[in-house]
């Protein structure tokens, strides 16, 4: 198989024979500028936050075999630990 020349190259030629202009130096510079509303601030951290708990498995496994482990101690239920469980229901209601 065979390949041909390349033809209108002579594009590229001028756009490498281009010069920089002198009066760059002469433009007034000035620096770019983004400012990002309270709204998308408020839309891009609920993406974020939906996109941690699409990530999130609903069920911890891990922490579903260590109860398991727990309640199969016969010395789980005692008067100590349902007394505890309880106090801290009633505190994380404020009670």
């Amino acid at each position: 198989m065979m390949i041909g020349k390349v033809d209108n190259v002579s594009a590229v030629n001028n756009i490498q024979s281009t010069r920089r202009s002198s009066n760059v130096a002469s433009s007034q510079r000035t620096s770019d500028e983004i400012s990002v509303s309270e709204e998308a601030k408020a839309a891009a951290e609920a993406m974020y936050l939906k996109q941690v708990s699409d990530e999130t498995p609903d069920i911890r496994q891990d922490l579903v075999e260590q109860i398991k482990l727990k309640i199969q101690d016969p010395d789980f239920f005692s008067d100590a630990t349902i007394a505890a469980t309880a106090d801290q229901i009633l505190s994380a209601y404020g009670l």
